[in-house]
């Protein structure tokens, strides 16, 4: 693992209130410009192929500049009323950071 380079935050959640998750998106694209994020994807459920993880209505795919530019997100203390809109407008909340890969050679070493 890296810290030095970019990594890729995946979110998959459920809207549990529309006016919070709102209140929430209306100023989250811009902070997490200003911190080093830029949204890669927006998506909204659409089957289940394979696999047990249960499905989520919502996906956003976010590539940050750094491990250190999303702490920065998840930590900026002028941020600490913005991160409750997310926490309350969402449920079944799943957010996981990957390191970006050029290939599948890292992964695939024995």
């Amino acid at each position: 693992m890296s810290d030095d380079g970019p990594v890729y935050a995946l979110n998959l959640f459920d809207v549990a209130s529309r006016d919070e998750y709102l209140a929430y998106s209306r100023r989250s694209a811009r902070e997490v410009a200003a911190h080093g994020g830029r949204v890669v994807a927006l998506g909204r459920f659409r089957e289940n192929v394979t696999g047990d993880v249960a499905p989520r209505q919502v996906l956003i795919l976010v590539e940050w500049e750094s491990k250190a530019a999303f702490d920065s997100y998840r930590n900026d203390p002028a941020l600490a009323g913005l991160h409750p809109h997310r926490e309350r407008g969402s449920s079944s909340y799943v957010w996981q950071l990957f390191d970006r890969l050029d290939d599948l050679r890292p992964v695939l070493k024995g």
